[in-house]
């Protein structure tokens, strides 16, 4: 048996006496409240953090990445960073000010939320980063925005009045998070807790379940496919018990004792996923695996330790409870009066025009 698989942080390091001080780290036309994280990292610690919030959140990531990549920004006293820095303070309204980067291939229309993570270079903003938000300040306008910033011990107050520079529409979540070398370690439970502060909108705003197990229940995000769509209208019944088993360490799973459609796809399972196998088996991750599934959704806010925990790893008959958040009446994304009607291909695709053939509505199959 195997198993499957967002807020705007900016994650920046500091250059203050090593190289790990300079840097900090080497869809749809409808946002759905999705989340984008966008990170660039030089020694390697910002893509930690970006893969710690794709961990505990259902987001997509990209990378952004300079053009020119033979650059030691640390090099003679951090000669390099500064001067890209220096170019930037001398005229930040001028294109030609910041350093080229690689082309970033993301729809930015597609996300409510996104979550800039980057490091800070002596008080400011990491240059790479500010070329990305310079480019897309327009784009980013009106977005839910949050922020990263890695350092090695300076105060993160800079990056921030960078990135309120070079995004004055964006609509701030909330306080940025500032990880440093002395909880650096923390980082998972640091990320879980600023999360909970911060105001996102989140997917699960439109389609979401939760799980209760041992008394304790947890929020999903559900990806919208026809298998979500089915599993929402059963929920609107009532709850759904089920006994799930351990398998393998990293996963809890079972029978849901019903069938759902499949649009199943090669995933590579991270904590906090869930996922359908076979059609009519529920699979929730606390470790990793790759397989073909179905993508339901992830579980929010909460590092792989505590999933473990929760899921109750390692155990078997495991008493688990799918519900609406609020009861039968909270499923948003279903169609309420003049919505139009959401219709989804065989395959679980969702499809805008139907025409003359079998289709999936409300979790059944009709022809037209």
């Amino acid at each position: 048996m195997k198993h499957f698989f967002i807020l705007l942080a900016s994650v920046m390091l500091a250059c203050c006496s090593s190289d790990n001080e300079m840097m900090a780290g080497n869809a749809a036309t409808a946002n759905n409240g999705k989340t984008l994280v966008v990170y660039y990292s030089y020694t390697g610690d910002c893509r930690s953090i970006a893969d710690e919030l794709r961990s505990q959140l259902l987001t997509d990531v990209v990378e952004v990445t300079p053009k020119d990549k033979t650059q030691k920004y640390e090099a003679n006293n951090y000669a390099i960073g500064t001067q890209l820095l220096n170019a930037i303070q001398s005229n930040p309204d001028n294109a030609d000010s910041y350093p080229e980067i690689d082309p970033v291939n993301v729809n930015l229309e597609v996300y409510e939320n996104v979550i800039i993570v980057t490091p800070l270079w002596w008080s400011q903003m990491a240059a790479i980063m500010q070329t990305f938000l310079f480019q897309n300040a327009q784009a980013l306008a009106h977005k839910n925005v949050a922020l990263v910033v890695s350092s090695h011990s300076s105060s993160i107050s800079g990056v921030v009045r960078d990135a309120k520079r070079l995004l004055p529409d964006a609509s701030w979540m909330g306080d940025a998070l500032w990880i440093n070398n002395s909880n650096r370690s923390n980082t998972a439970s640091l990320v879980a807790e600023w999360m909970a502060k911060l105001n996102f909108k989140s997917s699960s705003d439109n389609m979401a379940m939760n799980i209760t197990i041992g008394g304790v229940t947890k929020s999903v995000d559900l990806v919208e496919n026809a298998a979500t769509v089915a599993l929402l209208e059963k929920l609107k019944a009532g709850p759904v018990n089920i006994r799930l088993n351990t398998n393998g360490d990293f996963e809890i799973w079972g029978s849901l004792g019903f069938s759902l459609p499949t649009a199943n796809e090669y995933i590579n399972g991270q904590p906090g996923d869930v996922v359908l196998y076979n059609g009519s088996n529920i699979c929730i991750f606390y470790g990793e695996n790759s397989y073909s599934y179905t993508r339901l959704g992830k579980i929010n806010g909460i590092s792989a330790d505590e999933l473990k925990s929760f899921l109750k790893g390692g155990q078997d008959n495991i008493s688990v409870t799918l519900s609406l958040p609020g009861g039968t009446t909270a499923v948003n994304r279903l169609k309420t009066t003049g919505e139009k009607e959401t219709y989804f291909s065989i395959s679980g695709q969702r499809v805008e025009h139907p025409a003359n053939g079998i289709f999936i509505k409300n979790g059944k199959k009709i022809r037209l």
